[in-house]
């Protein structure tokens, strides 16, 4: 079924696939009208058509979030086709897996660019148009290294901090213009970056990839792996009007994997 005309409309960054997927399809369930980026031509095509094909509309356009000209093209497509943004869910690929010492500086850079100044950009785009409707809700798809380090991942333990910081600082900010910023922090949710990551671990310990993840699941509380759309619904209720008294907080979604205190 078509979204009316006046529905608001969600641009999800990296939605083609895994947690960003997950979120297009939560946010197209509850009746916004959505645009989602991709690097692939190919995979975004694919995931247009199964998108449209679940009913709503649906535009998307091949960009690579560290180029911020590309990025931008993909906010000006939303212009054209919709008119107006109401909700940003800034997603981006996982950083390169890795101890500290084992990453290089070209790693670090990559990393910044990917994980940090990809969602400063988006977000710069997307407050002005935002401040034209009175009405905003930006949600950053972080991980659960946001709240505790996570083995092998020096620079997503880095960075998903870095863009606390952000979320906090902006809350603050942008309350007072009817705004709201938040991190939903992912734990073990069963995509295809969390089983490669999977697959390297077992290579390093010497164990299948079927054994690390039964060693995962044991760690979690609810004894599973999560789905992308554990994800999107969360993602889909912060960027509801019903959330508007929840801002600058980090909400874990990782079945009580990580119990720290604040």
């Amino acid at each position: 079924m078509t979204a009316p005309a006046d529905a608001r409309v969600s641009l999800v960054m990296a939605g083609t696939q895994g947690l960003g997927r997950g979120c297009a399809e939560a946010l197209l369930s509850s009746g916004f009208r959505v645009a989602i980026c991709a690097r692939h031509q190919d995979g975004l095509e694919t995931a247009l058509r199964e998108l449209r094909e679940k009913g709503g509309e649906v535009v998307g356009r091949a960009a690579d979030v560290t180029h911020p000209d590309e990025l931008n093209a993909v906010f000006d497509q939303v212009d054209e086709a919709f008119g107006r943004l109401d909700v940003l869910v800034v997603n981006a690929g996982g950083p390169k897996p890795g101890s500290f010492l084992a990453l290089g500086d070209d790693d670090w850079r990559a990393a910044f660019e990917l994980t940090l100044m990809s969602a400063v950009t988006a977000i710069r785009a997307a407050v002005p148009r935002m401040l034209a409707n009175g009405y905003g809700r930006i949600v950053v798809l972080g991980s659960s290294s946001a709240r505790a380090p996570i083995p092998n991942l020096a620079l997503s333990n880095a960075f998903r901090p870095a863009l606390d910081g952000v979320v906090k600082t902006l809350a603050a900010e942008l309350a007072p213009e009817g705004i709201t910023i938040n991190m939903v922090c992912p734990g073990r949710i069963d995509t295809s970056r969390v089983r490669d990551l999977d697959k390297t671990r077992a290579l390093r310990e010497g164990l299948t990839p079927a054994e690390v993840r039964a060693n995962s699941e044991r760690s979690i509380p609810i004894g599973h792996y999560g789905q992308p759309s554990d994800v999107g619904g969360l993602t889909a209720f912060l960027a509801s009007e019903q959330a508007r008294y929840i801002t600058g907080q980090c909400v874990l979604v990782d079945g009580g994997m990580v119990l720290a205190l604040p």
